[in-house]
């Protein structure tokens, strides 16, 4: 299996760069074996009845982006993974030669490179790191120029720790979700801290080398109760689809409890829970994400709904439109 079997063609000009406002009426393609319902977010409730359960990923994304300089006067970005020490960071840093000693400025902060693992830095700042922590910049997507917002964070966001949103839920309103209850949908949800490995390109035109980078998760009693016991069971994203997963047994049951998952889910992956519909974006050709959606759902069925979503004009990626792929 070669991972350049599932690519598709895009153009600039299809990848969001804004939300749409208000976020409900963003397009859903809605995939329903070899049929096509093109519809917007709004209009989720004519494919969800009584009974149904939503899992939704409420980890929230921690404005962990610095920006600033090197001494030498280069631009500098970096964008904190974890505390290490009270003064010390793990995290990515972009800039040009990078060495031990270097010294950075970012937004009024201090900080020196004292060490490395890879593509992972560690820089002690001049203040203690939980005072830095989740009060700067969101993480912006490659692909995004400019710098995003709160329109990159779900409105139901309230357990920091994603490095990168779990973009399925933007299209979610209040008013959306409020008006699904009322006809007796069910909404739960889960964490799942997105981590760089979101933006990470496989590497390998040999699917199964890839190797994904931890991501901590956790499912609680009363969620997998209702997971468990869903007259048909709806996933808002592929973070919460690979958490549940991660925690499935055979039986097709969910197991509460908290752990990290490198879970690489790709075609010919046997999925534990009966998941009747996936809710989720327009992913990157030649992802991990359209990888695990193509596990889903077969890779011919995605390809197509892609293919016509493109010429249809559909948005693409982050901030753009959604899919809801019905089995």
């Amino acid at each position: 299996m070669n991972l350049s079997d599932f690519d598709y063609t895009l153009s600039k000009e299809q990848i969001a760069q804004h939300a749409v406002v208000p976020k409900s009426y963003s397009r859903l393609l809605v995939v329903n074996g070899d049929q096509l319902y093109h519809r917007r977010f709004y209009q989720l409730g004519e494919f969800l009845q009584a009974g149904d359960v939503v899992v939704i990923n409420k980890s929230k994304v921690l404005k962990n982006k610095l920006s600033g300089k090197k001494e030498t006067g280069a631009a500098a970005e970096f964008i904190i993974m974890q505390a290490v020490d009270t003064f010390v960071a793990r995290g990515r840093l972009k800039c040009s030669r990078i060495r031990i000693g270097n010294r950075f400025y970012f937004d009024g902060l201090s900080a020196t490179v004292v060490d490395r693992d890879g593509d992972i830095f560690y820089l002690q700042f001049d203040q203690p790191v939980k005072d830095i922590i989740d009060h700067y910049y969101y993480p912006n997507p490659p692909y995004i120029h400019r710098r995003v917002g709160d329109e990159y964070q779900t409105v139901y966001a309230e357990k920091g720790g994603s490095l990168a949103a779990p973009t399925a839920g933007l299209h979610f309103t209040p008013h959306l979700i409020r008006s699904l209850k009322k006809r007796g949908v069910t909404f739960t949800s889960i964490t799942l801290h997105v981590g760089f490995g979101t933006f990470l390109p496989i590497r390998d035109d040999n699917i199964i080398d890839h190797k994904m980078e931890a991501e901590y998760y956790e499912i609680s009693a009363k969620a997998a109760e209702l997971i468990n016991n869903a007259k048909r069971l709806f996933v808002v994203g592929t973070t919460t689809l690979k958490a549940l997963e991660s925690a499935a047994c055979e039986n097709g049951k969910v197991t509460a409890k908290s752990d990290f998952s490198d879970l690489f889910i790709y075609p010919g992956f046997r999925f534990q829970l009966p998941v009747k519909g996936l809710i989720t974006n327009f992913h990157l050709p030649k992802s991990s994400l359209i990888l695990l959606v193509s596990a889903f759902y077969g890779w011919p069925r995605v390809k197509h709904a892609y293919e016509v979503a493109v010429k249809k004009g559909y948005r693409f990626f982050s901030l753009g439109d959604a899919t809801l792929f019905l089995k």
